[in-house]
């Protein structure tokens, strides 16, 4: 497969609401970073989130296999710390191989649930 994506990417907009309406986990307001790696090796990727008014946390480490897909919810980064909730962030994914990112957010904070999807901003 030829080599498609990129190393860096970012998603400037994140924010996971407090509160949730509708059965856990699916309807659980969310945001997840939706990582491809179209590359016949598996590839080491790692998060860093940066906010307006502290230092980044990070970095946050995770494995996408060859050819597969990873969607990592960002509610379930634990480890260096839990990502706050109500709280704006910025993202920077690195990958040693090319991998292409998208990003999404479930807001089910009223009865009518709202969805964003966007390609992130690769460089």
């Amino acid at each position: 497969m030829s080599e498609i994506g990129k190393r860096v990417w970012v998603i400037a907009e994140g924010y996971i609401p407090g509160d949730s309406t509708g059965p856990s986990p699916a309807m659980i307001s969310h945001e997840t970073a939706c990582i491809l790696n179209p590359g016949d090796a598996s590839t080491e990727v790692e998060i860093t989130l940066f906010f307006e008014d502290r230092e980044p946390v990070g970095p946050y480490k995770l494995t996408v296999g060859g050819r597969r897909t990873k969607h990592v919810r960002f509610n379930d980064l634990h480890d260096p710390e839990p990502v706050p909730r109500d709280t704006d962030y910025a993202s920077l994914i690195r990958s040693r191989h090319p991998v292409v990112v998208q990003h999404t957010r479930l807001d089910s904070r009223q009865a009518a649930n709202a969805i964003m999807t966007t390609v992130a901003y690769s460089e």
